[in-house]
């Protein structure tokens, strides 16, 4: 990628900036934004989380959130009994319309493996320390179906609305890699 984008800058095909603030786009702005609003929302809307269980795909549609690698979604909620986990074995199956660009990590042959064969311990990799009572469940990402992981609520954030929520929802949560933000990580 990089080799094509010199020469595409090379020939004034392209502006260096322009792919920056593209990228800067899906990896921090369009995709995990969207898919924090989503779970902020089946926080907030027993209706909507309903819908989110039955049917993610139409869920997610319905709040404007569609396209490639977005077309069959399901989503899997963590519970204190159960923590989630997605991965894509083969090669990098992720759900752009709800968190943008895939990070790298997520992408690489060690992540892909150890994931599947010692999920706890890529969790205490990413500084996630479950009580061993939690049953850690694995997904296997593929170009059929994407998943999103729904992570706990976070305790102390009753009676907030569905913006104040979505910055507690980090891209990691909905992969299951980490954990929502608590209440006093949130920005002020």
């Amino acid at each position: 990628m990089k080799a094509l984008e010199s020469i595409l800058v090379e020939k004034g095909y392209v502006e260096p900036a322009a792919i920056d603030a593209l990228i800067d786009t899906y990896e921090t702005k369009v995709g995990p934004r969207n898919g924090a609003r989503v779970v902020a929302r089946a926080w907030n809307d027993p209706a909507f989380r309903a819908a989110l269980e039955t049917d993610a795909t139409a869920a997610i549609a319905s709040m404007g959130f569609v396209g490639r690698q977005g077309e069959h979604m399901v989503a899997v909620f963590n519970t204190p009994e159960e923590h989630h986990l997605v991965v894509c074995t083969l090669c990098s199956c992720y759900p752009w319309p709800v968190l943008g660009l895939p990070p790298t990590w997520y992408k690489s042959a060690p992540y892909r493996s150890r994931a599947v064969m010692e999920p706890r311990a890529v969790l205490t990799d990413f500084g996630v320390s479950l009580p061993e009572t939690t049953a850690i469940r694995v997904w296997d990402s593929t170009a059929e179906i994407r998943y999103l992981v729904v992570p706990m609520r976070p305790e102390g954030t009753e009676g907030w609305d569905e913006a104040r929520l979505a910055d507690l929802v980090t891209r990691d949560s909905m992969i299951g890699a980490g954990l929502a933000r608590s209440p006093e990580e949130a920005a002020p």
